[in-house]
Formats: C-alpha cells, sequence, structure tokens
C-alpha cells in the first residue's frame, strides 16, 4: 500500500511530499491532512495504519478522536447560536442560565468563559464517562463551581470544563432545548455533509476508528526536550491544574464507549476532510450556515491580550470565544484574523478567513510539542507555499 492515498490539486504536490515524509522520518503511524482554498478542496490525503499495534490500513472513511480540536467545532456551533440572535457573547452567562450566578459567577460574561478566563478549570467532585450521561446531573454539578481565580482577571486553559460549560450554553440558549452534539449535526453537519461527531452514533462501527498511540509516562520523560520548561514545572508541582483539569477519572482514549457521550471539549472524532470542510466554510464568510458578518468580525476582532499567561498551561496563549488566536506565545496563519483549535497529541484545524482556508491535520500517534508539531508544522508550511505560488485568486463580486 502506497505511504499516501488521496490527491493534491495542481501546485500542492508539495503537500504530499511532506505528508510521505512524516511517516518516513517522522515516526508517524496513521493520519490524514485535508484543505480546502478558495472553496475548494485541494488535498485530502491519508495513510499509514489505524491501529500503533496493528497492520490495518488508515481508509478514506477512518474517524479519528481529534482531542481538544473538538473544541473548535463546538466553538463554531455556538457561532451559529450567535449568528441567529439566541446567545450574545458580551451577556452574562446567567442571562442564559441562572442557576449558574452561584459562588461569585453572577457577572461572569460568556465572552469571558469561552476565552478561559472564568477561572472554572476544576470540579469540586468526580466526573465519570458513566455521570456524564446525566447533563441535568451535570449542569447542577458545574453551576455550583466556585472560580480558581477572580473572573476576568487572569485567564488559564479549561482543558475539558469549557466544553461541559458550552453544552449547557446551547442547552439553555436553543429553542428546541438540543445538546450540543445534536445541534452540531443539524445545523452544520448535515447541511455541509461532513462525517464528524460530538457524541458517535452506535451504529458506527468500531473498525471505523483509529485507535491512539497513547501519552504513557515512558514516553513523556522521552519527550521532555519537546515541552516548554515552564509547562513540566507546573506538572511537577503537586496539586497542579494542568492534570486535574481534565476532570475525569476514567478516561480511555482506546474504549469507543467514551465516544457515545458529549465531551465538547475533547471527544470529537471524524475525518480531516470533515473539519476542513467546516473551517472553510466560515473561512468564505459562514453564508451557507447563516452566519452573519456581525459574526464573522467578532470572531476575527483581535483578541484581548491583557493577560496572556495561561495560569494552567505556563505558557503565553491567546483565546477568544472559544477558539485558540494567534498571540504572543504562538503565530499561525496569513493574518491575525485566523482561528482555530490544536488537540493534545498533535492535531490542529483552523479557518484563514485572509486566504479563504480550511485546514485540518489529525492523527493517532500522540505527541508532546504543544504547539508546531513538526508533523503538523510541515504540511501547513507546504499548504501555505503552495498558495503563494499559486496564480492570484479572481476578484469576489461585490
Amino acid at each position: 500500500m502506497p505511504t499516501a492515498c488521496g490527491q493534491v490539486a495542481p501546485g500542492f504536490e508539495e503537500v504530499r511530499d511532506e505528508f510521505e515524509r512524516n511517516f518516513a522520518e517522522r515516526g508517524e503511524i496513521g493520519a490524514a491532512v485535508a484543505v480546502y482554498w478558495r472553496g475548494e478542496k485541494v488535498v485530502d490525503l491519508w495513510g499509514g495504519r489505524r491501529s500503533p499495534d496493528g497492520v490495518a490500513p488508515w481508509n478514506e472513511d477512518t474517524l479519528v478522536c481529534v482531542m481538544s480540536s473538538t473544541k473548535g467545532l463546538s466553538a463554531l456551533t455556538l457561532a451559529v447560536a450567535n449568528a441567529r440572535g439566541w446567545l450574545d457573547y458580551e451577556a452574562p452567562v446567567a442571562r442564559y442560565w441562572p442557576e449558574f450566578a452561584q459562588n461569585g459567577k453572577e457577572a461572569i460574561t460568556v465572552r469571558q468563559l469561552l476565552g478561559h478566563e472564568a477561572g472554572l478549570v476544576l470540579l469540586d467532585e468526580p466526573l465519570t464517562i458513566a455521570r456524564m450521561r446525566d447533563l441535568d446531573d451535570i449542569a447542577r454539578l458545574l453551576a455550583r463551581q466556585k472560580p480558581s481565580w477572580p473572573p476576568g482577571t487572569r485567564h488559564g486553559y479549561h482543558t475539558m470544563s469549557l466544553g461541559l460549560y458550552m453544552q449547557e450554553l446551547i442547552r439553555h440558549v436553543d429553542p428546541a432545548k438540543r445538546t450540543l452534539g445534536r445541534f452540531f449535526q443539524e445545523e452544520i453537519a448535515a447541511p455541509l455533509g461532513l462525517e464528524f461527531y460530538i457524541g458517535l452514533p452506535r451504529d458506527i462501527p468500531d473498525e471505523r476508528l483509529a485507535k491512539v498511540k497513547t501519552l504513557s509516562i515512558g514516553r513523556a520523560l522521552l519527550g521532555l526536550r519537546k515541552t516548554p520548561p515552564a509547562m513540566i514545572l507546573k506538572a511537577l508541582r503537586p496539586g497542579s491544574m494542568i492534570f486535574r483539569a481534565f476532570l475525569l477519572s476514567d478516561l480511555d482514549w482506546n474504549n469507543p464507549r467514551l465516544f457515545d457521550v458529549e465531551l465538547p471539549a475533547g471527544n470529537g472524532v471524524g475525518t480531516a476532510r470533515a473539519i476542513a470542510r467546516a473551517y472553510s466554510a466560515f473561512a468564505e464568510g459562514g453564508a451557507e450556515l447563516g452566519i452573519t458578518p456581525e459574526t464573522m468580525a467578532r470572531i476575527t476582532a483581535p483578541p484581548d491580550i491583557t493577560h496572556p499567561w495561561d495560569e494552567v498551561l505556563g505558557v503565553r496563549t491567546s483565546f477568544a470565544l472559544g477558539f485558540l488566536r494567534p498571540g504572543p506565545g504562538y503565530s499561525f496563519g496569513s493574518s491575525p484574523r485566523v482561528f482555530g483549535a490544536p488537540g493534545a497529541g498533535g492535531s490542529f484545524a483552523f479557518a484563514d478567513p485572509d486566504a479563504r482556508l480550511g485546514y485540518a491535520y489529525v492523527m493517532n500517534k500522540l505527541d508532546f510539542y504543544l504547539s508546531d508539531d513538526p508533523r503538523e508544522k510541515s504540511l501547513r508550511d507546504a499548504v501555505y507555499r503552495a498558495m503563494r505560488a499559486a496564480a492570484p485568486a479572481p476578484a469576489r463580486a461585490a
């Protein structure tokens, strides 16, 4: 079987070369990358093995958990609610969810929550996958949490909790009271023909799911050189939030039943093709999903970087409205207007409205780079080189 299956448009051949180099030189096991440019699919590649220990190939329809890259798809879902006038980013969360106004959370705005500024990283009770099936119980648990810092004064990555709060926002503002996963399926995935799930249907065969090579302690020691020193110090400190922020006590990324429940911050399952297509719809302005110019302006506006230091990760990060944005600690895309989400281990996806680009890379070998994993970065750089070398696009009609 060839290393890379799929196709690239003329001019994007270097992306295939780098994709194959990932397997030959960078330790890739199984992966996929997809790119939509100017509304057209120009890269759709997949290859390698579905399992670290098996020989079954990664196929065109192989699905993989993309970890925190799920946050980006969840944030797109909230953007649809904003465009419909159901959710105001500047409003207090308690306007939509009155029970949230406990323990100093009365004034927390939707913007602060989605920007990881609310201090709601941890929970005061254990969380299990079984418990996640009772969303009303989870809502009560979330509502009574006390912030770990005065909201709006700092920011720190809400690793898993952000998705739980996103879930409740959608459940409270949607007139049909749908879950976030169902809302995403009906309002984004179905119109665009995407195969991406937040809450995997039971009728999807397990054989279609890629298994991941997880971040074991032994691999962590070998990966120390890839991890920012400040993050290492955070992780070594007893009681550090960096691991407590994962919240669930029974996470097993290779148990298909993990994907039955909705964890909008981390257990989305799908293809690179689907994710890139979703971001492409937004990179083109979002009109096919009913996204208004006002909502796009909010998403692409420069983020507030008053507090760049991330209290959880121990590095500088920049987030706004649920998306990672270019900032003091990390730059990507062609302009400050880009927005997306990375996932633990190396996955990354984003929209670049100025370049009219939707991009996604997914894989099943988790590595330790917090950003710019060489496997992903080599592909992204090749994409941008190909775009720069191409003829200018014709002007859009006014």
